[in-house]
């Protein structure tokens, strides 16, 4: 499986971004997808993942209720609509996919190459 994440910039505080995971192939839609961040200096963390189907999902407690994950099977593609943006959010962000349902980075086998997103205050 092949990642492809984009929709990171530069934004103010109190902004909206949506960042994209395209993947590769018709087994994409059998894995479960996750995001995240790692900002400089900073070991990298979860933020959200989703399962394959699109019906669970879950959050680190820092974006719990300003930032949503969701899939499109049909389009290959997994969303972080990320909301109320905070200069803490920078980082890169990645997303990563596997079979398993995780919040833990080292259970995803295959990653994208990341995108930049950048709060200022």
């Amino acid at each position: 499986v092949q990642l492809q994440a984009s929709g990171g910039g530069l934004v103010q505080a109190g902004d909206s971004v949506r960042l994209s995971c395209v993947g590769s192939g018709r087994t994409f839609m059998t894995y479960a997808v996750g995001w995240f961040r790692q900002a400089p200096g900073k070991e990298r963390e979860f933020v959200a993942t989703i399962d394959w189907s699109g019906t669970r999902s879950y959050y680190a407690d820092s974006v719990k209720a300003r930032f949503t994950i969701s899939r499109d099977n049909a389009k290959n593609t997994v969303y972080l609509q990320m909301n109320s943006l905070k200069p803490e959010d920078s980082a890169v962000y990645y997303c990563a996919a596997d079979k398993v349902y995780s919040a833990n980075l080292i259970n995803y086998d295959f990653w994208g190459q990341g995108t930049l997103v950048t709060v200022s205050s």
